[in-house]
C-alpha cells in the first residue's frame, strides 16, 4: 500500500532533521497530495515526469509560486529519502526546476510606528497590554520569529550579560544581545507575569496563558492584538504583523551600518541569501549619499547658468 513511505519519510526528518511539527504538517499535507494526483499503485512509479506534471496541475490550478515551489521542494526530499533507502533505483527528481519566484520587499515600521504602538499598549495602564508592550519591544529589538517569542522560556533571557538565547528553526541555536532598555522593560514586566499563571502554580514560559493548550500566549492572540493596537494608532492594520516587527529590526540594523552577516546571525538564516532581500535598503541609503555628497551632484552645466 502506497503512503507508508511517508510516516517513514517524516519519522526521520523528525529524529534526524529536527523538523518542527508545523513542518511535517505541511510535508505531510503536500506529500498526501501528490500520492492522491499520482494515483500511484506502486511507489516505484515516480518519475520525474509524473513530478512535473503535478507542478504543471497546480500551475493551472492557480497556486502561488511559492507554493508550488514548496511542494516541489517537499517532493524532492521525499525522493532524496525513497533513493537514500534504495526504494527508488535513482532519484527522479534531480532535475526538475524550481518554479522562478519574485521575491517581494519586506515591509517594515518606522521607529515611530513601533514606538507609538509600544506606548499605545502601555498607556491602557492593563496587565495584559503591558505584556503585548513587551512582546513588541522584544521582537523588535531581537529579531525573533512569532513563534520564537510566544515560546520564549523564562530563563532564555540573560539579564547579566544582556543576551537572548534562541531556539530557532532546526532546533538550531543562536545569541542575540539586547539593549539595556528592552531588558528593563521585560524586568519591569515580570512582576505582572503571575497574572497570566494559576494561583500556585508556575510556568517556563515567559509570556504564560492559563487559556492556552501549549501554556504559553497564542500567536494568533498576539496577531489580533497588535492589529487593533495599529487601528488606534491610526496606522493601516494590513502594514502591521509579527513578521514586520522581525523586517523592521533588520532592516534598521542595515540602515544604520550593521553588517549583513552580523543580521544573518541574529535572524538565523541559514543561507545569507535570504538576508540579503534587505539590502535594497543599504542600496537606498548609498543611492542618496552618491546624489547628495558627490561633486557632480552640485555640478550646473555652463548652459543652464
Amino acid at each position: 500500500m502506497v503512503g507508508y513511505e511517508i510516516q517513514d519519510f517524516l519519522a526521520m526528518m523528525s529524529a534526524e532533521k529536527g523538523a518542527s511539527p508545523r513542518t511535517i504538517e505541511a510535508y505531510e499535507r503536500d506529500l498526501t497530495q501528490f500520492l492522491a494526483f499520482g494515483n500511484f499503485n506502486d511507489i516505484r512509479e515516480i518519475t520525474k515526469q509524473r513530478i512535473e506534471d503535478f507542478m504543471m496541475h497546480l500551475n493551472d490550478r492557480s497556486y502561488a509560486q511559492k507554493s508550488i515551489a514548496r511542494k516541489l521542494s517537499a517532493v524532492k526530499e521525499f525522493c532524496r529519502f525513497l533513493y537514500s533507502e534504495h526504494i527508488l533505483p535513482e532519484n527522479p527528481s534531480l532535475n526538475v526546476l524550481t518554479p522562478k519566484q519574485e521575491k517581494p520587499l519586506p515591509k517594515f515600521l518606522s521607529t515611530n510606528e513601533i514606538n507609538s504602538l509600544i506606548k499605545a499598549a502601555n498607556d491602557k495602564n492593563d496587565y495584559r497590554w503591558r505584556r503585548i508592550a513587551v512582546m513588541i519591544e522584544l521582537m523588535y529589538a531581537t529579531g525573533l520569529r512569532v513563534s520564537e517569542l510566544v515560546a520564549l522560556p523564562i530563563n532564555a533571557i540573560n539579564h547579566k550579560k544582556g543576551i537572548i538565547t534562541i531556539l530557532g528553526k532546526g532546533s538550531k541555536e543562536r545569541i542575540v544581545p539586547i539593549a539595556e532598555h528592552t531588558l528593563q522593560s521585560v524586568r519591569s514586566y515580570l512582576p505582572q507575569r503571575d497574572e497570566f499563571i494559576h494561583i500556585g502554580g508556575r510556568s517556563d514560559w515567559l509570556f504564560p496563558s492559563m487559556r492556552s493548550y501549549d501554556g504559553h500566549l497564542t500567536r494568533d492572540s498576539f496577531y489580533k492584538d497588535i492589529k487593533a493596537l495599529a487601528i488606534e494608532c491610526g496606522i493601516n492594520p494590513v502594514t502591521v504583523s509579527p513578521h514586520v516587527f522581525r523586517h523592521s529590526f533588520a532592516s534598521h540594523l542595515l540602515n544604520n551600518n550593521a553588517d549583513l552577516r552580523s543580521v544573518q546571525k541574529m535572524l538565523g538564516h541559514e543561507n545569507i541569501t535570504t538576508t540579503e532581500i534587505y539590502t535594497h535598503l543599504t542600496t537606498q541609503k548609498l543611492q542618496k549619499t552618491v546624489c547628495k555628497q558627490h561633486p557632480l551632484s552640485q555640478y550646473v552645466p555652463d548652459a543652464e547658468r
